[in-house]
């Protein structure tokens, strides 16, 4: 256990310094929306683009690995919608918001920095594998469904719109443009190759500050109850139906996942929730609420994803 914690500790200190020095007033938190602006647009879709750039396309596309994750994102969708229909007695917005705190996780601020120190060789791939599924499939599908109250109309505006930033998203720009890279098999001149590598290089530390920036300020008092079944859907069920659908996918006649990137993708859907969930969720005056929970998965997830990390290096490979 103490290998897991010297892992994961530096993860959760660096986020701990961001929160620190931005309470303390040597950071503004309007500055980390500079940071992050800087990390969006420019370190992370470099980080993208090298994962996929310098690796061939057969390693890139993982049928099994895009379906399975995509598999469980849906699952936990469909049971945490009906679960805040049902029993939260929620709007269909309002539920929906909910379910996408559980189906959306840091992948690329936190996931990515904890897989680069327990699983390097396959980090990349993993980050560019999630992005696909995360950016082209899950994300337009809740805003879609976050829009449903206007009826079909409005369901259809969510979504021309999601596609519309979703063309623009520096992502998914450098994610296709390392995809074109690798189809054609290019080999790029070395000062492109070393300028890339060093936006990339930026990315891990500077992402983890801004997360702890971010919770500066979230608000606990009222609804911190409230949160727990988003907590729960994002930290255990998500990655429990994630390994659900690795497990079964095989057995329906898929290529089995290496063992390496069956872990991983299991322990990026045990990632806390995106750093814009409140920002997504204002649009649909669900912001405090999303701003609680994502102060308070955060910080229950050191402990969750130091104990996972535990448990599936205790299990035998294969």
């Amino acid at each position: 256990m103490r290998d897991i914690l010297s892992i994961t500790s530096p993860i959760y200190a660096i986020i701990l310094i961001g929160y620190a020095l931005t309470r303390a007033g040597l950071f503004a938190k309007t500055d980390m929306r500079i940071f992050g602006k800087f990390v969006i647009t420019l370190a992370l879709p470099a980080l993208l683009f090298r994962a996929v750039a310098q690796r061939p396309i057969s390693e890139i596309f993982n049928p099994t690995y895009l379906l399975a994750y995509l598999a469980g994102s849906l699952l936990i969708i469909a049971c945490g919608y009906q679960w805040s229909r049902r029993v939260g007695r929620l709007s269909p917005t309002a539920s929906t918001i909910r379910v996408m705190g559980m189906a959306c996780p840091n992948t690329a601020y936190i996931g990515y920095p904890i897989l680069l120190l327990t699983m390097a060789p396959v980090a990349g791939v993993a980050l560019a594998l999630n992005m696909v599924v995360e950016n082209l499939f899950v994300l337009p599908l809740l805003l879609s469904m976050a829009g449903g109250e206007g009826g079909a109309a409005g369901r259809w505006r969510a979504l021309r719109n999601a596609l519309v930033r979703l063309a623009r998203n520096p992502l998914v720009i450098g994610l296709l443009a390392g995809l074109a890279v690798s189809l054609l098999g290019w080999t790029l001149p070395e000062p492109i190759v070393r300028t890339v590598d060093m936006l990339a290089s930026t990315c891990s530390a500077l992402a983890l500050f801004v997360v702890g920036g971010t919770l500066v300020g979230l608000p606990l008092r009222g609804i911190a109850s409230q949160v727990a079944p988003v907590v729960l859907g994002k930290l255990f069920f998500h990655p429990l139906a994630v390994l659900l659908t690795v497990t079964v996918l095989p057995l329906l006649g898929l290529p089995p996942i290496a063992a390496d990137l069956r872990m991983a993708v299991i322990v990026l859907a045990a990632m806390p929730m995106i750093g814009i969930y409140p920002t997504l969720a204002q649009a649909y005056r669900q912001e405090e609420f999303s701003a609680v929970a994502l102060l308070v998965t955060t910080i229950a997830s050191f402990f969750t994803l130091s104990g996972l990390l535990w448990l599936l290096r205790a299990l035998p490979a294969g």
